[in-house]
């Protein structure tokens, strides 16, 4: 007989993950993670060794989720059989999006959404639908026909296996082009920013994004990245998009097995209120390696941001926890700092732009502060980096004011700070 007492303490923070990323409302979900406990102690004995404890337990959370949702949908008053579970999926910090084929549905008419949910979804017979409806057989066929063309023409995914990559990668400019960044009156206004943290594509089927790195003082490009959303995806139950990124050139940190061209597929979710990350994938040594959210600090390190790896927020307003006074920047010293310090007007190959500035102060990783230029269109203008003075001195051997004596120096809460690389992306282009 197992140790229940030892193997779920072992497994306790993946479980906790699991139900939480599932189940957005807290109560809720503790309620749900009780459920759980009491269920698997009951069923202990079924289980007889550690390695086949995780997936097990795991695989009562899903069934106990599942449950909840079904109770959910009852209590709205909505047919099961006319959702998919994830249309229901409440995140963290807001409802999941719902799936493309709901949407879709929602976008037809009354007639044609009820012939298809009764032949679909119900799988009823065209006969057992005529009788239903109080139509002939033949007009059920008609408006079932008619149902279908107009599904197709509103669906916006291709059918499974067209979906290629569309290899129009634009080259980057070498050299990063001059900008001008200067402060204008007026309040910052609202955006919804929905990229993904730290690689600027928006995790929506279709979406491309093309992205270069330049280093300072020199503004010669270091590093180019093309991504793509190739399709839909779902890890541990909860959906979001596949997207395929490409670097080339990538920094020594991004590096895989030492080539000039790094290829990774994450898993990313975009709910009505948070962005973020829910898997990793890359080939390294001839292996494949999957990081998931439920990996703990080997993914969240890496991939994670905000509390319970919840993402980066997608309605941005000021909230007061960072300031920006000329080069001197002074935050509320939080925990996941990020924040709208002003509105700028920035100028950049040709362009100008009312843009807002969104400081993250640590929130992605101690010792290090990025300047974000946000446009109307919540797409990003300009991407600055800074380092502490002291930020990995252990690896690079130096302070970054004598690594880098020429670039602009900022201060944060009294410490020095150093200009390190910009990004743009071909959104600017």
């Amino acid at each position: 007989m197992i140790d229940f007492e030892t193997f779920v303490t072992a497994n306790l923070p993946p479980l906790e993950r699991f139900v939480k990323f599932r189940v957005g409302n807290h109560p809720d979900a503790e309620d749900l993670l009780q459920e759980v406990l009491a269920a698997a102690y009951r069923n202990r004995d079924t289980v007889s060794n550690e390695a086949a404890f995780k997936p097990w337990i795991l695989g009562i959370a899903r069934n106990k989720c599942n449950d909840y949702f079904r109770a959910k949908a009852k209590r709205m008053e909505i047919p099961l059989e006319s959702l998919d579970e994830t249309a229901l999926t409440v995140g963290l910090h807001g409802v999941t999006a719902k799936t493309v084929v709901s949407e879709t549905l929602e976008a037809l008419g009354d007639t044609d959404r009820q012939i298809l949910y009764l032949s679909y979804f119900k799988d009823l017979p065209q006969a057992e639908i005529a009788a239903r409806l109080g139509i002939p057989v033949g007009t059920v066929k008609s408006r079932l026909f008619h149902a279908k063309q107009q599904f197709r023409a509103l669906y916006p995914e291709k059918p499974k296996g067209e979906i290629v990559m569309k290899n129009n990668r634009k080259l980057m400019p070498e050299y990063l082009p001059d900008y001008q960044i200067k402060e204008v009156e007026g309040e910052p206004f609202a955006v919804c920013w929905e990229e993904l943290m730290g690689w600027f594509i928006v995790p929506k089927p279709g979406e491309t994004c093309s992205w270069a790195m330049y280093d300072f003082p020199k503004r010669k490009r270091t590093e180019q990245c093309d991504l793509e959303v190739t399709g839909r995806a779902e890890v541990h139950g909860i959906e979001g998009v596949e997207i395929e990124a490409v670097e080339y050139d990538p920094m020594d940190c991004n590096r895989i097995d030492g080539a000039d061209v790094a290829r990774r597929r994450f898993v990313a979710q975009l709910t009505d209120t948070h962005c973020r990350y829910l898997a990793e994938c890359h080939e390294e040594d001839g292996v494949k390696k999957l990081y998931t959210f439920l990996d703990g600090d080997g993914f969240l390190e890496n991939w994670g941001f905000g509390k319970d790896n919840c993402g980066n927020e997608t309605h941005i307003v000021p909230k007061g926890v960072i300031k920006k006074q000329g080069s001197a920047v002074t935050t509320a010293k939080e925990p996941f700092m990020l924040d709208v310090v002003g509105r700028y007007e920035v100028q950049i190959n040709g362009k100008t732009y009312d843009t807002i500035c969104v400081i993250d102060a640590g929130a992605y990783e101690e010792g290090v502060l990025t300047e974000q230029y946000l446009d109307r269109n919540g797409r990003t203008v300009l991407w600055r980096r800074f380092n502490r003075n002291d930020w990995m001195q252990q690896s690079y051997k130096r302070f970054w004011t004598e690594l880098l004596p020429e670039n602009e120096r900022i201060t944060v809460d009294g410490e020095t700070y150093v200009h390190w690389y910009d990004c743009i992306t071909d959104y600017i282009l």
